[in-house]
């Protein structure tokens, strides 16, 4: 059956991630389309998970086809609520998901920064696809607040992929997401949140999980 793979890149990245580049190539040669669509959408400053889910919605071909998302991050916590609300998402491949993105990120930031950015309204945040600072409305954290994972509670098809000392989102954070999700295999890899040392094992996981033949 014709599957449409899309891929959702992370916070303050773009498409042309290291990850990114390297799942499109891998596609290409076996080869089956990935789309990757640039979540800035040319405006980071005023970015928002719902946003996300606007976008990456309007990318879904005719509603005949089956959807795989296939997310690294934020984009992993976007591609699951995506999958939520839309029965045409039946399969998710999660990339260090960003489970609980506001209670690990902004303890770091520091309650005066916080502070400041909710009457300022934009903080600065460095933005790795760009490599430079840009500032970021706090209607992204107003939004992001209301993405909660016991929201998630449809039972997809999904593999999570996650390193076991990832300092950005700890993998306690998918163990917790798997234990009460029967539907959800996890897959614990000796690497950090960029996982940037295991792509082959990456790849061997998401051919396995989507029965990704030399042939499809």
């Amino acid at each position: 059956m014709l599957n449409s793979f899309i891929y959702l890149h992370g916070f303050a990245s773009s498409p042309k991630s290291t990850k990114a580049k390297d799942l499109i190539d891998r596609f290409a040669q076996i080869p089956i389309k990935l789309t990757i669509p640039d979540l800035n959408a040319g405006d980071f400053s005023h970015l928002t998970i719902s946003r996300q889910i606007n976008q990456v919605t309007a990318e879904f071909p005719d509603h005949s086809v089956p959807v795989t998302l296939i997310g690294s991050s934020l984009g992993g916590l976007t591609s699951a609520h995506l999958a939520q609300r839309n029965p045409q998402v039946q399969r998710l491949v999660l990339l260090a998901p960003a489970f609980g993105f506001l209670s690990h990120w902004l303890p770091k930031l520091g309650s005066e920064k916080i502070q400041r950015w909710q009457q300022e309204q934009y903080l600065l945040v460095y933005h790795y696809g760009e490599g430079r600072e840009l500032p970021l409305s706090y209607n992204f954290v107003t939004d992001a607040a209301q993405y909660q994972e016991n929201l998630l509670q449809r039972p997809i098809s999904t593999l999570i992929l996650h390193g076991k000392q990832d300092e950005v989102i700890p993998i306690q954070a998918s163990r917790d997401f798997a234990a009460s999700r029967p539907w959800v295999k996890l897959i614990e890899l000796d690497s950090d949140h960029a996982l940037g040392n295991v792509t082959a094992e990456i790849w061997q996981a998401i051919r396995s999980f989507c029965q990704l033949g030399n042939g499809d």
